[in-house]
């Protein structure tokens, strides 16, 4: 009980434990060391589709603008998973540059949750490569998407369906990635996954210790049907998804209970972040097209603020 009143007297965060209900908080690290600083490839899209940036000379582009740690996305280089010679020079240039390749954002490789049997194993075997791919590249982690064909609901026996359904086939990705020490990391992407109460059931169900989440600040909106959006509150839903957490995704903008979307308060959500221990890589996945390094450069500072200012207090 001591080093917990320690622990909230040093690190600042009394209200913040209070309003969330955080037990056996602790930080763990030198003060230096609360969060590391990352990049999401998908922060530049525009001028990746748009052809003026090379994916391979992303990490280098992200070292010029003070970050050293980066995320990728398998869009950006879909046929080269398997390309040893490609992924060689991804890996030479970013180690190079001095740059930490994180983990990669797997998109396009099929449902967890997918109608059929074989569908689902397909699934499987899709992201085999990508695992792989991770292991070679220096990454922790991938990342997939909790998609299922349960039509999303808010029946409570429909979204225990669409848990089940994802939660074999994800284990056995975790089963496979466990072989080359890849963790298999699950964000909050719409549906069911936007909803923070229902990933975190299928990560306890899942119950694999490569299984985990990547909480994004942004992504929770959940529905739209006939211009009414449907959103889970972002702190709650952030919360609810660290326990698990092996990674950070921030936007700059949240989500309510009501379909609205409001400014992020930095300072609330990285003390939500850090009272769960939190000592990784917080991806900036932001770029305002036309200005996607000015852009992705402001929340940098915001977050070099707001790290002072938890190592301060």
């Amino acid at each position: 009980m001591t080093n917990r009143r320690n622990f909230l007297k040093t690190a600042g965060l009394a209200s913040a434990a209070i309003g969330f209900g955080m037990p056996h908080l602790s930080f763990a690290r030198p003060k230096d060391e609360l969060f590391k600083i990352s990049l999401a490839e998908w922060s530049l899209n525009k001028m990746l589709f748009g052809k003026k940036l090379d994916h391979l000379d992303f990490a280098i582009e992200a070292k010029k603008h003070k970050i050293d740690a980066v995320e990728y996305v398998n869009q950006f280089f879909k046929d080269k998973a398997q390309d040893k010679a490609y992924l060689q020079e991804m890996k030479t240039r970013a180690d190079g540059e001095g740059v930490t390749s994180v983990l990669i954002m797997i998109d396009g490789e099929g449902q967890l949750g997918a109608a059929k049997p074989d569908e689902r194993q397909q699934t499987v075997e899709n992201h085999k490569k990508w695992v792989e791919a991770a292991k070679f590249l220096g990454c922790h982690a991938i990342r997939v998407n909790a998609y299922t064909a349960v039509p999303y609901s808010t029946d409570p026996k429909l979204a225990k369906e669409a848990i089940d359904v994802c939660s074999s086939t994800f284990r056995r990705i975790c089963e496979f990635a466990e072989d080359f020490d890849i963790n298999v990391i699950i964000e909050n992407h719409g549906g069911y996954s936007s909803n923070g109460k229902w990933l975190a059931e299928l990560i306890k169900e899942t119950a694999h210790r490569r299984a985990g989440t990547l909480p994004d600040f942004g992504n929770f909106r959940i529905h739209t049907e006939n211009g009414v959006v449907s959103s889970y509150d972002s702190y709650r839903g952030v919360d609810e998804l660290m326990p698990s957490a092996k990674g950070v995704s921030l936007k700059p903008t949240v989500w309510d209970d009501h379909g609205k979307e409001h400014p992020l308060d930095y300072e609330r959500m990285m003390k939500i972040v850090m009272a769960h221990n939190f000592h990784g890589y917080v991806g900036i996945e932001h770029g305002t097209e036309g200005r996607e390094w000015e852009s992705i450069e402001e929340i940098r500072v915001n977050l070099d603020m707001i790290r002072r200012t938890l190592q301060n207090a």
